[in-house]
């Protein structure tokens, strides 16, 4: 299978995002599109990160990274059916082929910043070579509305074309950065956690997707209400890259048989062949997620 060939068999065209959203996203980093998900899913999926969340607690998220600040899950299509439909937003699946070429699910965390928490440094989620390597699509699929006051995400449109910054250290691999350039130096600011000339705090409704190019420099900001800000990080990468979550590892009977031939190739889940192996992350002691 290819992922021209699994697009076609999930209904997706090249029409499934217009020539204005492929140039949002190559020329600004990202777009956003309204009403991916009915009340009825939201509501749904409400209620599964509530439940999950409850059951894990502090854990919650603990396949990938627990959070202090942040409710999280990870691994979750092993959990519960709840979050299936994410799987095929047609928009999300057109955009990650659009950008990154033949692409498989990467990793897919809940979350929900608490209150005064949320806050991080400029960043990026991958590293790349050269200019134009992109490694991730990143989709926020929004359960609540985000809002100035819920810690919405801020993004500097057009800096997934500059150098990547402060990449965490669990999405670094083998990758050696090269030195910065004189133009690139001089657009890293002092201060990670300040604001950024033209950086730009996303708001969105409950149900839509914001689809990112996870080259484009951006972070958390600080919750200031108590209202829930519940999303799901999907993500998608390269076949030749490997996963965030590696699927197989973590592959329950129910989730291999409930999922369509094509699924299971897009999330990676079938059995090896003999002589095949695992596409991993190099193994390295870090102290956390940066370092």
């Amino acid at each position: 299978m290819y992922t021209r060939q699994s697009l076609h068999e999930l209904g997706i065209g090249s029409h499934a995002i217009t020539l204005a959203q492929k140039a949002e996203l190559d020329e600004n980093g990202f777009f956003i599109v309204e009403n991916v998900l009915s009340k009825t899913d939201i509501e749904t999926m409400r209620s599964e990160f509530e439940r999950i969340h409850a059951a894990e607690n502090d854990r919650g998220g603990h396949e990938v990274h627990v959070e202090p600040g942040a409710r999280r899950l990870s691994n979750i299509f092993n959990k519960t059916t709840a979050f299936d439909k994410c799987l095929e937003i047609p928009e999300v699946l057109a955009a990650s082929a659009y950008l990154l070429g033949e692409i498989k699910l990467h990793g897919a965390n809940a979350r929900d910043p608490v209150k005064g928490y949320g806050n991080q440094d400029l960043h990026v989620d991958v590293p790349k070579n050269f200019k134009d390597d992109w490694w991730v699509v990143n989709t926020m699929i929004m359960f609540d509305d985000m809002t100035f006051n819920n810690g919405p995400t801020r993004v500097v449109p057009t800096s997934h074309w500059w150098a990547p910054i402060n990449v965490p250290y669990v999405n670094i691999g083998d990758w050696v950065p090269a030195p910065l350039s004189a133009e690139d130096q001089a657009r890293v600011p002092k201060d990670l956690s300040a604001p950024y000339p033209g950086e730009v705090l996303v708001e969105a409704p409950a149900g839509s997707a914001i689809i990112c190019n996870s080259s484009m420099w951006h972070s958390g900001t600080m919750k200031k209400d108590n209202t829930y800000r519940r999303m799901l990080h999907l993500t998608y990468t390269r076949r030749d890259l490997p996963q965030q979550l590696v699927q197989i590892d973590h592959l329950t009977q129910a989730l291999y048989e409930r999922m369509s031939p094509v699924h299971r190739w897009l999330m990676e889940i079938e059995p090896k062949k003999d002589g095949e192996t695992v596409l991993r992350q190099p193994e390295k002691k870090a102290k956390g997620w940066w370092n």
